[in-house]
């Protein structure tokens, strides 16, 4: 393959999260050895097609449906893939929960993290204890959390205990219409400036987005699609004609919601933003950015 850079968001069929969050579908699933297994080995099949490809920048982005970093081979994956020279940047997102000896082994200055805090399932010392231990490994991550507006006072002491230099981003809920009021909105903002980019659902059919071209969304069986939300395959990762699938073509859907998706929207020129640091999803400059200026501070709707 001759592609000169590509993002790929991979996401395999592991399903199982140690975490019982009552917002998220796959709390507390189990899977049997088997499942794993088959999860094990698609995750190996990835890693070494990455590792095969030194012609191309890539940049990789691990989205999960459950907690990955509990499994020794994930990793494994992160150590390898931040070991090869032509990996620009490999990212996952967690719950923090593993253990974190295993950074050690890794290019830290290629490996990034998106750390989610659930104030339901672990104490807020231990999530920081842990982003503290993260810090002082020098690698790239932020910390997130879901803004359920009873977990509000918890996000915002989580911002008072992390040193200011660790970005926070609050997810909106957006499933139940206008959630939030006009306190609530500040509230969060104050904790998260870019809050009002997330709170927002951008219009996207017919527009221009750099997913399908230099970004795609790869499952377990290595079946490409734009991104994670258009079910339609390009093609497949492991095909000898992959390239020849990857071409600008315009948003099918109607609108897009979440970060994963609009971030690479042309039209709302977020590399601005946040430049390289996309998939750690933290702002350029942070923290002392201008970026409030000129966030479309938009209701849900």
């Amino acid at each position: 393959m001759n592609l000169e850079q590509l993002t790929i968001l991979y996401r395999g069929p592991l399903s199982s999260c140690n975490y019982g969050c009552r917002y998220c579908p796959f709390a507390k699933r189990h899977e049997s050895a088997t499942e794993l297994e088959g999860d094990r080995r698609a995750l190996r099949r990835f890693v070494a097609w990455c590792v095969a490809h030194p012609g191309t920048r890539l940049s990789i982005l691990f989205t999960p449906w459950g907690e990955a970093l509990v499994h020794g081979a994930y990793q494994d994956a992160l150590v390898e893939l931040s070991q090869s020279a032509h990996v620009r940047r490999v990212a996952i997102q967690t719950n923090l929960s593993c253990r974190l000896d295993w950074v050690a082994a890794c290019d830290t200055s290629r490996l990034a993290l998106w750390a989610t805090y659930h104030p339901s399932e672990v104490r807020r010392s231990a999530f920081v204890a842990r982003c503290l231990t993260l810090a002082e490994t020098g690698v790239h991550f932020s910390v997130g959390a879901v803004g359920v507006r009873e977990h509000l006072p918890e996000i915002e002491s989580l911002r008072r205990e992390l040193p200011r230099e660790i970005y926070i981003w609050v997810n909106a809920v957006k499933e139940l219409g206008r959630y939030y009021d006009a306190e609530d909105i500040a509230r969060i903002t104050a904790v998260d400036p870019l809050f009002g980019l997330n709170l927002a659902n951008y219009p996207s059919r017919g527009r221009a987005c750099k997913t399908g071209s230099s970004v795609v969304a790869v499952d377990g069986h290595g079946t490409a699609r734009r991104c994670h939300f258009v079910d339609e395959p390009l093609g497949n990762l492991y095909a000898s004609d992959f390239e020849s699938r990857l071409f600008a073509r315009p948003c099918p859907n109607a609108v897009c919601r979440c970060h994963v998706g609009y971030v690479y929207l042309e039209h709302l020129d977020l590399d601005s933003v946040f430049g390289t640091r996309g998939l750690e999803r933290i702002p350029l400059g942070w923290p002392d950015s201008g970026h409030r200026r000129r966030l479309p501070l938009q209701r849900s709707r």
